[in-house]
């Protein structure tokens, strides 16, 4: 797949996009724009630095992402999303003109589903939040502890709030992320 420029308001974030479950297609429409819109608002709010950067988003399934989350995490069942760094946050960017690959976010439709169905939230705004949940991994944020947990909320409240999405935190079953 060819890498598409995520918007024209921000030509330093390239998007590699990847539907392997076509139901995907059924539910969020134009998926290049939405992905193209979440992921440049999360890129202006989380680079590290400046330079050229291209980030892949897989859209599987239950049993891809299963086979994932076993292989890299070693837990032997799906999961929403998963991010797949593939770049040194501290380093230096890539030559100017050549991409530096963040990495990969993939997303998994049916636990995706059934977190939007439970929780009576629409397809957009679960899938946007997931994206930009993802997209901070990529960028070197994590919740691995309270402080770093709560800054990183903070920054997805903010940034879905850009995008007209409400936050996502506000009721305490809300299903877990990452």
């Amino acid at each position: 797949m060819k890498p598409k420029p995520a918007a024209e308001a921000n030509t330093r974030l390239q998007i590699d996009i990847g539907v392997r479950t076509a139901a995907w297609k059924n539910v969020l429409g134009d998926i290049d724009a939405l992905c193209a819109t979440t992921l440049s608002t999360a890129w202006d709010f989380a680079a590290p630095n400046d330079g050229l950067f291209e980030v892949s988003v897989v859209l599987t399934d239950d049993a891809e992402q299963r086979t994932l989350n076993k292989t890299y995490r070693g837990k032997d069942l799906s999961t929403n999303v998963l991010s797949f760094p593939a770049w040194d946050v501290s380093g230096p960017a890539a030559p100017q003109g050549v991409p530096a690959t963040l990495g990969d976010i993939v997303i998994a439709f049916e636990t995706v589903d059934q977190e939007r169905s439970s929780q009576g939230l629409s397809w957009h705004d679960h899938f946007s939040h997931l994206l930009v949940h993802g997209m901070l991994h990529l960028c070197g944020y994590d919740h691995e502890n309270t402080e770093d947990a709560e800054k990183m909320e903070h920054l997805e409240i903010t940034i879905l709030g850009k995008l007209g999405v409400g936050n996502p935190y506000l009721d305490d079953d809300a299903p877990g992320i990452g």
